[in-house]
């Protein structure tokens, strides 16, 4: 009993002394610069147009979905959704989800899937945008997969992963999780406050 609460101790003790500091910083580093994910543009489920300056001082996830997905996308949003509601009153914190069906996927479509999912207010954006721009987005910058695949059927004809990608503020990407896994977005839960730590 005695070594169990002395492993426990160690784990909360260890838990407690972490810091942001001890999260990597993802992506390939060229001469020296880290990898950064680069200036956007695209619009949101209000018809607004959005660019990078809307991440400046704030952490953000982001990931790639698509509003018809009958795969993962309903177990990535009730996910999205948890993290939504820890940190939905957290003005440093936002949330980016991009559509990769921007033919189906307009403002209008978009505004009605955020408020199904029960979204107010501007923590969690749904974007839309050139089709090329979200897909080279998403491989090269975010480092994860999403394209279309008219041979996916039972996928509704495009392939991406369930990533929920951590970036800090100065757009460098600091995990990388798993979106369709309670203990996965536990832990990016848990990663999120330490970024957010003053």
């Amino acid at each position: 009993m005695k070594k169990i609460l002395i492993a426990l101790t160690s784990i909360s003790i260890w838990a407690c002394s972490r810091t942001a500091d001890d999260l990597p910083v993802l992506g390939p580093e060229i001469d020296g610069v880290a990898h950064q994910i680069p200036d956007f543009t695209f619009v949101n489920q209000d018809g607004d147009t959005l660019t990078q300056e809307i991440t400046k001082d704030k952490i953000y996830v982001a990931d790639f979905f698509f509003s018809t997905c009958p795969t993962i996308c309903p177990v990535m949003k009730t996910q999205m959704l948890r993290i939504y509601e820890k940190y939905k009153d957290q003005p440093d914190f936002l949330i980016l989800s991009h559509s990769i069906n921007p033919r189906y996927d307009t403002p209008e479509v978009l505004k009605e899937y955020k408020e199904k999912l029960g979204i107010h207010g501007h923590q969690w954006q749904f974007l839309t945008g050139n089709l090329s721009n979200v897909y080279e987005l998403a491989q090269k910058s975010y480092l994860t997969s999403a394209l279309e695949d008219s041979t996916a059927v039972d996928e509704g004809g495009f392939i991406h992963s369930g990533a929920f990608v951590l970036v800090d503020k100065d757009r460098h990407i600091r995990a990388i999780y798993d979106g369709t896994k309670d203990k996965e977005v536990d832990k990016l839960m848990a990663d999120i406050d330490l970024l957010l730590k003053p």
